[in-house]
């Protein structure tokens, strides 16, 4: 064999070699971050006092939170520093420190978001002016005897976005859908599609839980998974309050204890405890300045609404001190970031409303409006 011949089975078997290679790095892709898989989850249930028992005004439902927590297999409950380190309990496989989204501008010791006005009514006795006797749908607005939701589009200058101002009687109204009805990695489907799916009058994007293992993940009363975090956490409780805290704030055992029905792990925060606006953040550039955003306000129990803002296009999109002040202009005393960018989408009756960026993107899960009775 000839220099050239041998220069020749060396590239090709070089070639081969390489190609073996990228194949192999392909199949590792496609099992270890592009497969959808299904994730171990803590499988605590959060039972709802006002179906199941009944509660004192200003005390804790008559509910032993050590029964589900040590049924779940957690000898202690989770408890982290602020530096986002697990104290005790089980925790996440990230490591501590900021991640891209950022830390916490709140205090741990201010967690408190909702305003002490000594209104113990419940949420199925409020607002029931909002409400009518039967179904009754315009092309902005739907009411029934259990929802109230009125959807306006805005545009200030070059943003444009759009609110949906909601009122329930029932908090499990307030729902949410995971991709393929299954908590895990990898699993995504349309907002339209998990919204058809649960027969939502309206939707949005959630935090997209599956792209991480960090954080608090709640759904419809179930916790799957309480990881360390140093993001902010939002709780949505069965009693119609919400607050947001501090990932190092959380513990399994409070959410169980006070009803916790959603928990969302993005953030961050965009007012302050008392409901003042927000002007720094302790996030990335990046997340800070102008981009397409989903998020949730809150006024008080009963009574929220959802916001997304269209970017990278007509509409240049908005940084988070600007829907910090826009969240403090609609009157919320406490507002969350939610996962934004492409996947920012707003579906109202069975219709995707907004202007994703890019044509939006499919999602791990959902933040949905629904009835949970039937009316004609």
């Amino acid at each position: 064999m000839n220099d050239t011949s041998r220069k020749h089975s060396l590239w090709r078997h070089l070639a081969i070699d390489l190609g073996l290679l990228a194949l192999g790095l392909i199949v590792f892709a496609l099992f270890h971050h592009v497969l959808p898989r299904q994730q171990q989850s803590l499988g605590i249930v959060i039972e709802n006092p006002y179906k199941t028992q009944t509660r004192d005004s200003g005390s804790n439902f008559d509910f032993d939170p050590s029964t589900a927590i040590a049924s779940a297999g957690i000898s202690d409950t989770p408890t982290y520093s602020a530096a986002g380190k697990k104290n005790n309990g089980r925790g996440g496989s990230n490591g501590g420190g900021m991640n891209d989204k950022g830390g916490s501008a709140l205090s741990d010791t201010a967690t408190e978001t909702e305003e002490e006005t000594g209104d113990s009514t419940p949420i199925s006795e409020k607002f029931a002016d909002m409400y009518t006797d039967t179904v009754v749908v315009t092309d902005s607005t739907y009411t029934s005897p259990d929802i109230s939701i009125t959807v306006t589009e805005e545009t200030t200058g070059r943003i444009t976005y759009y609110v949906a101002d909601i009122y329930v009687r029932d908090i499990t109204c307030f729902q949410s859908a995971l991709a393929r009805n299954t908590y895990g990695s990898g699993f995504r489907d349309s907002i339209s599609d998990m919204a058809m799916l649960n027969s939502a009058l309206l939707a949005v994007n959630g935090d997209y839980y599956g792209n991480t293992n960090e954080g608090v993940v709640i759904r419809n009363g179930v916790i799957y998974r309480a990881n360390r975090t140093d993001c902010d956490v939002c709780v949505l409780y069965y009693d119609g309050t919400m607050k947001v805290m501090p990932g190092s704030a959380f513990t399994v055992e409070d959410a169980v204890n006070d009803g916790a029905w959603q928990a969302w792990t993005f953030g961050p925060a965009l007012l302050d405890t008392d409901g003042s606006v927000l002007t720094s953040f302790a996030s990335t550039r990046r997340i800070i300045s102008a981009n397409p955003r989903t998020a949730i306000g809150y006024y008080e129990p009963g009574h929220y609404c959802l916001v997304v803002v269209d970017g990278r296009g007509d509409s240049e999109g908005i940084t988070l001190p600007e829907l910090s002040q826009l969240f403090a202009d609609l009157g919320c005393t406490a507002a969350y970031n939610l996962d934004g960018g492409n996947s920012s989408i707003m579906v109202w009756q069975d219709a995707v409303i907004n202007e994703p960026s890019g044509g939006g993107r499919e999602s791990s899960d959902a933040l949905l409006i629904a009835e949970v009775n039937r009316y004609e």
